[in-house]
């Protein structure tokens, strides 16, 4: 598994923003300069975050975009999928798709929801705060 440049780059952006810390905005250019990300792209991930509800945007006069919430309130799941869409590992995790060519004969099938919930609960169970602290994130045995 492998997230996509876009949802990459998505992380650093708001990691980034939430160093900025609090009510801060910041432009789009500033965090192109700051991140290296270049501008067209961080403005394509303005929008989606935007729309996911994960920044608030504002024009004009002290414009911008920050934070729509604490980064302790968002998590890696939910950066994920504001950029890819649900998080599912395979097809089966989706009831009303019936592409698999081994679909009737798979064993592993029934137990597809649960491995996709458990790869979800563990970006969920990483939060933006994490991932803006400068420090080493804390190694959990799982």
């Amino acid at each position: 598994m492998r997230l996509s440049s876009l949802a990459d780059y998505a992380v650093v952006l708001l990691a980034a923003t939430a160093r900025r810390g609090g009510d801060a905005r910041a432009t789009a250019t500033v965090l192109a300069e700051e991140t290296g990300l270049p501008l067209p792209t961080v403005q394509k991930l303005v929008s989606r975050l935007s729309a996911a509800g994960l920044i608030e945007t504002g024009r004009g006069t002290g414009g911008g975009f920050r934070l729509a919430r604490a980064p302790h309130a968002i998590d890696l799941a939910q950066i994920i999928e504001a950029i890819e869409g649900p998080i599912a590992l395979t097809t089966c995790v989706d009831a009303a798709r019936h592409d698999c060519a081994v679909e009737t004969n798979c064993m592993i099938r029934p137990h597809a929801g649960t491995v996709n919930a458990v790869v979800r609960g563990a970006l969920a169970g990483v939060t933006l705060a994490q991932l803006a602290n400068t420090g080493a994130m804390p190694q959990e045995v799982v």
